[in-house]
């Protein structure tokens, strides 16, 4: 897939497979949604009691495979990291929290939409506010410096864990935990949901698909190639629910959403400013996870951590809408953000080093 013709087709063909999930057994508006399917797993490890979301979910551990093999078979598989690592663990934290006061993740966020939805254009709203917001930073020379080659075992590790996962899956011991009722238990059968993440992982990783990238390189650079990754999604999934019977306008009775417009909205700007400073959605962040960025395994163990922190604080919203301790959680992760941008933005920095320089000198 070259160019913007093939974004556009895989994203099409990510549309068409996140709505025949939905037909084939998954949650309604969930076909695909990284944060949810994350959180699941934390539950079927026992790293929660939630019991209505414990699962582990084929579709992430298909996501990773896909992007291993297609990587290792073009030649683009390399083992990197060291990148301030518990930065990147705090941030996923973040992102997952924003994403769970919201319920969904960027992904599903365009697939709520698609399948009417209403709840999801504030959601969008949220996500283009906090992508600026991590823009700016970007612009004042924020970075969380340079990663470095490492051993390619260091890389391999996290396809494997992800291949022993699957087999503790197919083994369904005992002290796995798999949800009787609730978003947990719906899915589709194993084998399809593991394939159809395969795919999804090798479409990601060939066109660089990324929900955040695609607004981020639009206001930076003018750059639609990602955007329109995005939009295929939007119309090809829209389509698939209108031709199934999916397709359902509105805000209130949306399946596993709730209509509190202020926190849809500051859910998403928390994870597009964090995803902005990761450098990728949480979609992306698995799929250069499957290429060997031991960085963005970080992230995505920060995100399975924030999962369970949601839960097992009371910080995760319901269909009831946002909990009071989530809403302290999203504020005190503003804060935390917002410390993480200034002190790693050259420009900022320095500028606090030269007046504290010239105050010293003065005195």
């Amino acid at each position: 897939m070259e160019g913007k013709k093939g974004i556009i087709f895989g994203g099409a063909i990510v549309g068409i497979l996140s709505v025949l999930l939905v037909y084939l057994g998954n949650p309604a508006n969930m076909g695909f949604c990284i944060a949810c399917f994350i959180r699941d797993i934390a539950g079927g490890i026992g790293m929660h009691r939630a019991a209505v979301v414990q699962y582990i979910r084929p579709e992430i551990i298909g996501l990773v495979l896909g992007a291993f093999l297609l990587a290792l078979k073009n030649r683009e598989f390399e083992s990197r990291g060291g990148s301030a690592p518990f930065t990147r663990f705090v941030l996923g934290i973040a992102v997952m929290i924003g994403a769970l006061m919201f319920l969904g993740c960027p992904l599903r966020m365009v697939l709520r939409l698609a399948g009417g939805d209403l709840n999801a254009l504030i959601g969008i709203a949220g996500f283009v506010v906090g992508i600026f917001g991590g823009v700016y930073f970007l612009n004042k020379g924020f970075n969380l410096k340079r990663n470095y080659k490492m051993p390619k075992s260091e890389g391999y590790l996290f396809p494997i864990v992800n291949v022993g996962l699957f087999a503790l899956l197919l083994a369904a011991p005992a002290f796995l935990f798999f949800s009787e009722k609730g978003p947990g238990a719906a899915h589709a059968s194993i084998w399809i949901s593991l394939i159809v993440g395969v795919i999804v992982g090798a479409i990601a990783q060939r066109t660089r698909l990324c929900m955040v990238g695609g607004t981020r390189d639009m206001i930076l650079f003018k750059d639609s190639y990602l955007l329109s990754g995005f939009l295929s999604i939007l119309a090809f999934a829209f389509i698939a629910n209108f031709f199934m019977g999916y397709f359902n306008v509105g805000f209130a009775g949306q399946p596993v959403a709730h209509v509190d417009g202020l926190w849809n909205f500051l859910g998403m700007v928390l994870v597009g400013w964090a995803s902005v400073l990761l450098g990728g959605c949480p979609l992306r962040q698995l799929i250069l996870a499957g290429e060997g960025n031991t960085d963005s395994v970080v992230a995505v163990m920060g995100m399975l951590v924030g999962a369970a922190i949601c839960h097992n604080f009371g910080l995760a919203s319901s269909p009831k809408g946002p909990t009071p301790n989530g809403q302290i959680a999203v504020i005190i992760c503003f804060v935390i953000i917002a410390i993480i941008s200034y002190l790693n933005s050259e420009m900022l920095s320095s500028q606090s080093d030269l007046k504290s320089q010239s105050t010293l000198s003065k005195s």
